[in-house]
Order: structure tokens, then C-alpha cells, then sequence
């Protein structure tokens, strides 16, 4: 299941951060198929897809990556923003554009953050807001969901987002790019002033790539999430149904043997 197909697409650099913004065309939702959060009727189109790449090394010490993206239902499309850092005063930028976007997305209406184990990325943002002065609670602006938890709830076990991208069939376009090695990346990064400027356009978008997939799929996982957890709840039900049944078979032939066995004796 490949969903992906491109409008626009551009990466720009400003004072701030490099910035990424697309526009992916997406198809009809069938509201049956998406999961249901704790009975609340929330809306895809108020909700923000968001993920962070970061790194951490006994404490967090930047975010590289911000990711997100928001549905418009009227044109029934994703419009992705990333921000990404090219040095270490950059790594305090991208933490107030963070801020920037969340505070826009709320006056816009959005009600929600999905994330997937979004308890990573919000207790780094979180951390580096507070050390750097930047107030912002999001505990009091969005719900949290996190779809992680959600498989947990369902399933009684973890799994994690590739994993769960091959189970909802959703293909990547984008090769996948390791936490440790996206870590390595930007240690590099707020060390050296000059590593993205040397770093190959082809790996600067690839990190970009690999981001937007992230919030990307947590959209087309939300939107079919009944489709692929419950069928699957259905058929191991189906199975222990089935063995339910050929156990009472069994209990049955054995009832008859010995009812038959004891006829033969009374004989």
C-alpha cells in the first residue's frame, strides 16, 4: 500500500533552521475505520501528526528534527512542516518554531497530538523548553495519542513503528535510517558548525524523508486503524472458537465411549 504521491515540495534555508514544507495528496476516510480514543469524537482534521529525531546522551541535547503534519479535509491532503538544524545556536531556533507551530495549530483548531511512544519525544521537548526559559504546557493544550499505547491496549504487547507500518501495509519511500545513526548525525551537528554544509544533499533529504514518513504513517494508521487491528482480533477469535469447538467434539466422543463402555459392562 503505497499512499504517498508528491504536490509540492520545497527545502529552503532561512536564518532560523532549514525548513521543509509538502503537500501530499491523500485519499477518502471512512470515519468506521479509525480509531476510536477513549469514546472522544476527535476529528482527523484536528489533529497534529508529530515526531521528533533527536539526540540524547545522558540528558537531551537537541532536537535535529521537528516533524509534523495536519490534515485539510475540504482538498484531502497532508500538509507536512519540518524544521531541521544545521548547528548548535539552531538547536534554540527550531525549539521556539516548535513552540511557533503548536501555538498557530491551536488557534487553527487542532485539539490533538498522535505520536507513536510519544513519551520520547515529549519529554525531550519538554526538557529543552524548560532549559532554555521557553513556557509551554502541553498537557493543557492537546490530548495525547499515542498509537504505541494504543497497540499495547489492543494487542497485550509492543511493537514498534516499522513493524506496525508493514503490518497496516504501508510501504516506505524512504530507506530507514537508524535512531543511533540519526543520533550520531546530529552530535556531529552541534559539534561542528560547518558538518551540514558539508554533508551530500542526497543524505540531507533522505533524514527529511525518513522524518515525514514518520508523521505521515501515523496518520494512515489512525484513519485505518479498525481495518487492520480488528480483522486480526477476529480471525485469533475465529481460531479459538475453532478450538473451543473441537475440544466440546472431543468432550462429546468421549461422553459417548463411555456411556458405551459402560452399557457393555452392565451386558
Amino acid at each position: 500500500m503505497n499512499y504517498l504521491y508528491h504536490l509540492t515540495k520545497y527545502i529552503e534555508k532561512s536564518d532560523a533552521v532549514i525548513i521543509r514544507e509538502n503537500t501530499l495528496k491523500v485519499g477518502d476516510i471512512a470515519e468506521d475505520l479509525m480509531l476510536n480514543y477513549e469514546g472522544m469524537e476527535l476529528l482527523p482534521e484536528n489533529m497534529i501528526f508529530f515526531d521528533l529525531e533527536h539526540y540524547v546522551y545522558k540528558k537531551p541535547k537537541c532536537i535535529g528534527v521537528f516533524g509534523a503534519c495536519v490534515y485539510n479535509a475540504k482538498l484531502k491532503e497532508l500538509h507536512v512542516t519540518q524544521y531541521m538544524i544545521e548547528n548548535r545556536r539552531e538547536s534554540i531556533n527550531i525549539l521556539h518554531l516548535a513552540k511557533k507551530y503548536f501555538v498557530k495549530m491551536k488557534n487553527l483548531g487542532k485539539d490533538s497530538i498522535v505520536t507513536f511512544s510519544g513519551n520520547n519525544d515529549f519529554t525531550v521537548i519538554n526538557y529543552l523548553f524548560e532549559k532554555f526559559g521557553i513556557d509551554y504546557d502541553f498537557k493543557t493544550e492537546f490530548i495525547s495519542i499515542d498509537i504505541q499505547k494504543e497497540y499495547e491496549r489492543y494487542k497485550s504487547k509492543s511493537i514498534g513503528l516499522k513493524n506496525l507500518e508493514k503490518f497496516f501495509g504501508i510501504i516506505r519511500q524512504s530507506e530507514v535510517i537508524s535512531g543511533s545513526n540519526l543520533a550520531k548525525t546530529f552530535h556531529k551537528v552541534m559539534k561542528d558548525n560547518e558538518y551540514v554544509s558539508r554533508m551530500p544533499k542526497e543524505k540531507l533529504e533522505n533524514i527529511l524523508l525518513y522524518n515525514e514518513q514518520d508523521v505521515v504513517n501515523l496518520y494512515h494508521i489512525l484513519v485505518s486503524w479498525n481495518k487492520y487491528i480488528f480483522e486480526d482480533i477476529e480471525e485469533i477469535e475465529d481460531i479459538e472458537d475453532l478450538i473451543k469447538n473441537i475440544d466440546n467434539v472431543i468432550l462429546v466422543e468421549d461422553d459417548e465411549k463411555t456411556i458405551a463402555e459402560s452399557e457393555t459392562k452392565d451386558l
